[in-house]
């Protein structure tokens, strides 16, 4: 029997987080047999989408600034109209050639909005075909709450016009999408929770560091990589720390970090063992996202949680705190960071027993390969 074909399409503009949610779904997928083809559309991260997909590389755009207003070329120049509409019509060659039966669109029309010049014509293609593919939305268990009238209202519109169900990656024990979206009832009957996309539990790791300090995909962490650094210079604690930056913090920032790291501290962009890292540390400190998030979950780490909150952004903070109110997490503000308050909360930390085994289900990314083949 033919494999059924699945198309699915991620557009990170900041960080790499619904990249590498994305692709864990994808590989998943692929494990279960699908055929699978994942359309990008932000700067190239080795090691995503993962292996056994097909791979469509469009061509990138970036969000403006932190705040996400506007987008950006690859170098940082502002895109014009003529570049937007060759990335539309690579994007509509794509959809066409891999004939899908099912259409995965990550984040749209809950985010995402910077992309509906060539994402409303995807759904119009989508309307057109034959026989027209199921239709669903990819998105986190937290949405970013909206402040401009209608924008909601917009989005219900187009989830009913088009859309077939709604996949929430999240355990609804820990919070549902009400909880951030006002108008989920209007669409109750589509929505179908997954459970959290976490990876496979991490073996322990060979080389093990005490304190492990991440700051995403890097393109707004360094406040944070900076404070632990002077944190790991003036505490107490003296044992090892490894420093994350993420690889899309700027060159002369890194540069400028290794050259005060203490002997104590590694300095690093990536790892790609970072769950195991986790599965050996005492201690976490990093962002609230998504993935860093299941990461540490699932390595039942002691965690640190600064949620990035600047443009507006709601949504770490609101699982930085549910998770500190669970005794998963300590979480400390964003604003006024620095290296006296974030060595008072390591030594808080450090304090603590390990967290105790919660029942957060951790397996979406299986069960979304269960749920397409359910619907199918």
């Amino acid at each position: 029997m033919t494999a059924p074909r699945i198309f699915f399409y991620v557009q990170h503009l900041l960080g790499i987080g619904h990249l590498a949610r994305a692709s864990r779904i994808a590989t998943a997928l692929a494990e279960d047999n699908f055929d699978v083809t994942v359309v990008t559309g932000g700067s190239q991260v080795a090691g995503f989408p993962g292996p056994g997909v097909r791979s469509v590389a469009l061509p990138a755009v970036l969000a403006g600034n932190a705040s996400f207003s506007g987008l950006a070329d690859q170098f940082g120049s502002p895109v014009d109209e003529a570049f937007l509409h060759r990335r539309r019509d690579l994007l509509l060659q794509a959809f066409h050639a891999a004939r899908p039966d099912i259409v995965i669109l990550e984040a749209f029309p809950f985010g995402r909005r910077q992309m509906r010049f060539e994402l409303l014509p995807l759904l119009d293609a989508i309307s057109a075909a034959s026989p027209r593919p199921m239709l669903l939305t990819s998105v986190r268990d937290i949405l970013q709450e909206r402040t401009k009238a209608g924008r909601d209202e917009e989005t219900v519109r187009l989830i009913k016009a088009h859309f077939n169900h709604v996949l929430v990656h999240g355990d609804p024990s820990f919070i549902t999408l009400p909880d951030t979206f006002p108008l989920a009832g209007e669409i109750a009957a589509k929505i179908i929770y997954t459970g959290l996309v976490a990876g496979a539990a991490p073996a322990p790791p060979a080389d093990p560091y005490d304190i492990v300090v991440s700051a995403g995909g890097g393109a707004v962490g360094l406040d944070l990589v900076r404070s632990a650094l002077e944190t790991a210079k003036r505490s107490a604690f003296s044992g090892s720390w490894c420093l994350i930056t993420g690889p899309n913090l700027p060159e002369s920032d890194f540069t400028a970090l290794f050259r005060q790291a203490p002997d104590n501290v590694t300095l690093v962009r990536f790892r790609n063992d970072f769950p195991s890292l986790l599965k050996g540390a005492k201690l976490s400190i990093s962002q609230a996202g998504y993935n860093t998030v299941c990461d540490i979950l699932q390595a039942q780490c002691r965690s640190i949680l600064i949620p990035f909150t600047a443009g507006g952004e709601t949504e770490q903070s609101v699982r930085a705190t549910r998770l500190e109110a669970l005794g998963l997490a300590i979480a400390l503000p964003e604003n006024g960071l620095d290296a006296d308050i974030l060595r008072e909360a390591v030594a808080a930390a450090l304090s603590r027993v390990k967290p105790h085994v919660h029942k957060l289900d951790l397996n979406g990314a299986q069960r979304t390969a269960a749920v397409l083949r359910a619907l199918l």
